[in-house]
């Protein structure tokens, strides 16, 4: 729930206003700047989660005038570090930013307004506190106050995490200064992070000023031609600004031509191309009316442009956190702005799998799936989709009346029987399995894996006939849309049920879902993936080990094992050192090194650790006459009758019996000699004349 100013907080000093109005242009502060204004110019350490749009930067840009000295404001992107930075000098404030893409002019021209103390606010990104000189320069010119713009960063579990923001709470505790964060998106356990990271666990004075932008259309729909989605939603819209978000690079640079075809000015944006690129892209968006830029999450965040009139996802974003901040890009000056956002199953394997391949632990992994989950729940929502969005935030609204779901509501249909069918298939195998594996338990399909697991034998095998694939996937993503089942990041995707599907499963309540977007779902013709539904979350994870021990040994990750074997792997899914021997790509000098690492992610825990010379032999015939003549060995270590003193071979000797396999026991006794031929020479024959 929001948190009140308190009510002894100091009042927005006189100068505040008068500068509001003088620099600024303002004749009044928006709802909630003033309180904020007055908590920061009164050098209380602030934490402030506002609106995209709801004036964040004024907040700690307009004390710094008021304060003496010079304040620090730490911001993530040189891009919005440059704009604030222009427009505050059009205003008639020195300000400056130390940024890698500063010229060596512009660098000598900041130091010698530093020198001069003519400089109020000094901008650096939080990479630049690595630098040993910056602590003494911020010393020197008498940094009061530091500001931190974009605050979630600092926590592990915002959508943007730069470990740099990690370095801030020291330099706050250095240099002895109040610090004001600001952020647009922060549930409340990434608020809780940021007071630990940023304010040492002191509690800041906190103004949550509510997430809701009433002048933005919030709309969803299921992917039917995307291209074509959102070609006709940007020509119903010709001439006005606006912002295009994909998934990858490849799709901002193909969606922008399509445009141009279109007769639309559009450009694209992302983190692959040239500096110089870049910013001649933003300068464009930033001068030009009606432009349209296709662009990655790398774009936005620095672009401080007001009449961005809408903003399409061609893909869905990660997580409402990354959603809300994207879509709060459009109508920042309070006139109308529409969003779409388009969604389907592949959305969700690539978000999934990006979550499964990262090098996160795994209680932060299951927080991003949870977190998808509530996007997937504002994308199937019901009713209203402020209600839900603002909702997740902690706040209650009443039907906006300007959303898709409030111009035509969808229609609904008792699911209860379906889910149940789906519930029941989860919980006969263990949960142990995601949704391709059980939709064709549903669907009656007798697969290899199936067959090999006798799933075809269950009283659910075929019982839900009556959907199509792709109708069934559109259950299965409603059910996480309602919290019903999470996927299990530490179980390679296998879906698990939450405490509320219970009593669904008793029938003791009820479902109700949208029947739109299952009646509407189809079965596409694609691109075959890599694997297959069931194989994909334990091949991200062999990914993000392949990824981890790549960047230990700083090599190229095919080093490590090309992907078709770790595809091999996948779909294997060896549980033995042998196992994984025959393994295409995974020779003896691999297996190894490797073959130990690779099989606990497969298996979940360790190996049995195997010497030298066994391990050699993995994956070959000899490799089973060896554990025969072990366990012969150990049957006749004290002799026939278990009396006799203890003797063994070597491993090494048994390995060289393993291989040169010898038939006749004259051979057999030279390898062995005279002693250990006497007490294992009749046994270790008939193993190795065995065919």
């Amino acid at each position: 729930m929001p948190v009140p100013a308190a009510p002894d907080a100091p009042a927005a000093p006189a100068a505040s206003g008068e500068l509001l109005r003088s620099i600024f242009g303002f004749d009044g502060f928006r709802p909630g700047q003033e309180e904020i204004v007055a908590s920061v110019s009164a050098g209380e350490d602030t934490l402030a989660i506002m609106p995209t749009g709801g004036g964040k930067s004024l907040c700690y840009q307009l004390p710094a005038l008021c304060r003496d000295g010079v304040t620090l404001v730490i911001s993530p992107l040189i891009a919005l570090m440059r704009d604030q930075v222009r427009a505050l000098r059009e205003a008639g404030v020195e300000a400056g930013a130390l940024t890698s893409g500063n010229t060596d002019e512009e660098t000598e021209e900041v130091f010698r307004a530093l020198d001069e103390g003519r400089l109020k606010l000094l901008y650096m990104a939080p990479e630049r506190l690595a630098s040993g000189g910056t602590l003494q320069l911020l010393r020197r010119v008498n940094c009061n106050l530091i500001a931190v713009d974009e605050a979630h960063c600092v926590s592990q579990w915002g959508h943007d995490f730069r470990p740099d923001y990690l370095r801030i709470g020291e330099l706050k505790q250095t240099l002895g200064v109040p610090l004001a964060a600001f952020t647009a998106t922060a549930d409340a356990e990434t608020r809780a992070e940021i007071v630990t990271r940023l304010f040492g666990g002191q509690s800041p004075r906190e103004f949550l000023r509510g997430f809701d932008r009433p002048n933005i259309h919030l709309a969803f729909a299921v992917k039917d031609s995307p291209r074509a989605q959102i070609l006709n939603f940007a020509a119903a819209r010709k001439g006005q600004s606006g912002i295009v978000y994909c998934a990858t690079r490849s799709k901002t640079e193909g969606l922008a031509a399509a445009l141009r075809d279109a007769g639309h000015a559009a450009i694209h944006y992302h983190g692959g191309m040239e500096a110089d690129d870049r910013r001649k892209t933003e300068f464009r968006f930033q001068q030009e009316d009606g432009l349209i830029v296709c662009a990655t999450i790398a774009f936005g965040m620095g672009i401080d442009k007001p009449d961005i009139r809408w903003v399409a996802h061609a893909d869905l974003p990660k997580s409402i956190e990354a959603y809300y901040q994207e879509i709060g890009r459009a109508g920042r000056d309070g006139a109308p702005a529409e969003t779409l956002t388009l969604y389907g199953p592949e959305d969700i394997r690539l978000r999934r799998a990006q979550i499964d391949e990262g090098l996160a632990p795994p209680e932060r992994k299951a927080a991003d799936h949870t977190r998808l989950n509530a996007l997937l729940g504002l994308a199937e929502a019901q009713g209203c989709r402020r209600q839900v969005l603002l909702g997740y935030f902690g706040e209650h609204a009443e039907p906006c009346g300007n959303c898709d779901l409030c111009d035509a509501p969808p229609e609904l249909f008792d699911a209860t029987e379906a889910v149940r069918k789906a519930l029941s298939a989860m919980l006969r195998t263990g949960e142990s399995f995601g949704a391709g594996h059980l939709i064709d338990i549903l669907l009656g399909n007798t697969t290899d894996k199936i067959r090999a697991r006798h799933h075809n034998d269950l009283p659910t095998f075929g019982v839900g006939r009556d959907l199509s694939r792709a109708q069934w996937q559109a259950v299965f993503r409603q059910m996480m849309g309602r919290d019903l089942i999470r996927p299990d990041p530490e179980r390679h995707g296998a879906f698990r049920m939450t405490d509320p599907a219970r009593p669904v499963l008793r029938g003791e309540e009820s479902v109700t879902l949208r029947r739109d977007t299952i009646t509407r779902a189809k079965t596409k013709t694609v691109v075959k993936a890599l694997v297959n539904d069931e194989d994909a979350p334990l091949l991200s994870a062999l990914k993000a080990k392949r990824r981890a021990l790549a960047e230990d040994a700083r090599v190229p990750a095919y080093v490590i094992f090309p992907d078709r074997t770790l595809i091999e792997m996948a779909e294997q899914r060896p549980q033995s050192l042998d196992a994984m021997a025959r393994v295409n790509g995974v020779g003896a000098k691999k297996l190894e090194r490797y073959g130990a690492l690779f099989l606990e992610v497969i298996t979940g825990a360790p190996p049995p650790a195997e010497h030298p010379a066994r391990m050699r032999l993995s994956g070959r015939d000899s490799a089973d006459i060896f554990d025969r003549l072990m366990q012969a060995q150990l049957d006749l270590s004290r002799g026939t009758d278990g009396t006799e003193k203890p003797l063994a071979c070597s491993r090494s000797l048994i390995a060289k019996l393993s291989e040169a396999h010898p038939r006749d026991a004259g051979t057999l006794a030279r390898l062995l000699g005279e002693r250990y031929n006497d007490r294992f020479g009749a046994a270790f024959l008939q193993i190795l004349t065995e065919d």
